[in-house]
């Protein structure tokens, strides 16, 4: 029997309502769901497994075992500071209303397009590192060899097949993203026991020995330096870049039973849970390696000449179907995200052109099928762009990866700023249902905060500062645009007697797709 009741019902969409907005998704997944589409996104079998490299490439063993930690707490506020904030205001495309009412328009505007961006990159970054997966794995069974045309075609059809599942309805995608979840964590264990089981000797030591991988002896990943500190920060390319996309529980607000509780708690359970997983996994794997120093002069290559040394043959093809399969889920998810916060922002008429198109919701499925659809659209051309741009010593994927971290993490750190300034004003006079105290609240904002420049240095750290020119370019042209049109046609979300204003057009969108409040 379910514990959703019908009063739970209506005081989701009284919230809701409050907000300005229909209930005209379907609100249908519950808290483990809501949970498990932040974890498969997270997916520590994708991001831990495609950039294990830039742990031991920089500072060898240390990378993984003491790197994973600082960059999963970098994480870990984030993540703690957005759910306080979540809890509060349970939206979909909860980044941009967030930034909206707690900041100004303006922040509003800049933090929905940061985000879309850094979906759409991230989306990017999932499916091709999912291509180079297949690659290295399967590839040859099909002539597949990671060409940058069999990339492209590759990410274009998983991408095609992944919205067509977000297309038929939520219902579909929650039950293969809570599938996802439990795969996740069967493959993770199979994979942590057969590393250790089969590794010709283990060194626990590794886990915090640092030893200087950088240049040649690391394969490239990363340009030589004989700073560790400076390497050491590098390393915390892998834990940051994997433990990110836990905005997706934010982004399905409006699709989530009891939002107001189960959507902060499905944020920092999915963060706390890849984190402590995901580190057991990637020390596993450290310390299987039998000689670190060869695997490190492998590059990118290490984790599969690590499994073809020590795996049996018959357990790592089953192990690797296993990732793959996480990994196309974990797209999935993501463009579920994508799309949300593309509908959300296009409600409010964010969109230069097509909002009205951006924000329907079709009657019979219950979702943003035109969001859904333009953001499959975009990741694709986005990946031909970046697989036709060729930079000498410079690996395409490091560049997509780098772009996302900055473009998302920017998003996230603006609405946190503003909740910091806001919190116990007129603008967010009480907290949600999920809370911390007001002091640990505040703390942990601004520990995130820092976290934001510790990022920010670390993605567009050599040889990736062309990351920075993106970034700084994207902003410039961001002010242009907000300064020469949208500062006067952007409005932002509804807020006061624009609420109430609605409320007829409310009841009509809810009619529409049959909605009974």
């Amino acid at each position: 029997m379910s514990d959703y009741t019908e009063k739970d019902k209506h005081e989701d969409i009284k919230v809701l309502h409050g907000m300005g907005y229909a209930q005209e998704l379907s609100r249908s997944m519950s808290k483990f769901s809501n949970f498990a589409i932040s974890f498969s996104i997270i997916n520590i079998l994708s991001g831990g497994i495609n950039s294990f490299a830039q742990a031991i490439s920089s500072v060898g063993g240390a990378g993984a075992g003491i790197g994973w930690i600082v960059g999963c707490i970098i994480s870990g506020m984030f993540a703690l500071a957005m759910a306080q904030i979540a809890s509060a205001f349970p939206t979909a495309g909860g980044l941009y209303h967030w930034a909206s009412i707690l900041g100004n328009r303006f922040w509003g505007w800049l933090t929905a397009w940061l985000n879309l961006l850094g979906l759409i990159t991230v989306l990017g970054a999932i499916n091709i590192g999912t291509a180079y997966f297949f690659a290295g794995t399967f590839g040859a069974w099909f002539g597949f060899t990671g060409t940058d045309t069999q990339v492209v075609l590759f990410v274009a059809a998983i991408t095609i097949l992944q919205a067509i599942f977000n297309h038929v309805g939520i219902k579909v995608t929650t039950f293969l993203t809570d599938i996802s979840g439990y795969i996740i964590f069967a493959t993770a264990a199979v994979l942590v026991v057969a590393a250790l089981y089969f590794a010709p000797a283990i060194d626990i030591s590794r886990l915090w020995t640092f030893t200087n991988f950088s240049g040649e002896a690391g394969g490239n990943v990363f340009p030589a330096s004989t700073s560790i500190a400076y390497l050491f920060l590098l390393s915390l390319l892998l834990p940051v870049y994997t433990i990110t996309g836990y905005d997706a529980s934010a982004h399905t607000s409006e699709e989530t039973k009891s939002a107001a509780t189960s959507v902060p708690r499905g944020i920092v359970s999915a963060v706390l849970w890849s984190s402590l997983i995901g580190w057991i996994m990637v020390s596993a794997i450290t310390l299987s390696i039998p000689d670190l120093a060869v695997a490190a002069s492998q590059g990118w290559g290490m984790f599969f000449a690590t499994m073809d040394a020590i795996i049996p043959a018959g357990l790592k093809t089953v192990l690797y179907l296993g990732i793959l399969i996480t990994q196309l889920l974990c797209g999935l998810a993501t463009v579920t995200s994508a799309s949300r916060m593309l509908f959300a922002f296009s409600r409010d008429d964010g969109m230069p052109v097509g909002s009205k198109a951006l924000a329907s919701v079709s009657p019979k499925y219950r979702t943003p099928v035109t969001a859904i659809w333009t953001a499959t659209v975009l990741c694709i051309l986005y990946v031909v762009l970046a697989m036709s741009i060729k930079i000498a010593g410079t690996s395409i994927y490091v560049i997509v990866v780098n772009s996302t971290l900055v473009f998302l993490f920017l998003s996230f750190t603006i609405p946190l700023v503003a909740g910091l300034l806001a919190y116990g004003s007129s603008r967010w006079p009480n907290p949600g249902p999920w809370a911390m105290s007001a002091g640990l609240y505040k703390l942990v904002t601004v520990l995130a905060v820092v976290g934001m420049a510790v990022i920010l240095f670390i993605a567009v750290a050599p040889p990736n500062e062309r990351v920075l020119y993106v970034v700084v370019g994207f902003i410039a042209l961001a002010l242009i645009l907000w300064f020469a049109v949208e500062n006067r046609r952007f409005e932002g979300p509804p807020t006061g007697e624009k609420i109430a204003a609605r409320k007829a057009a409310i009841a009509a969108a809810e009619r529409a797709v049959g909605e009974t409040v």
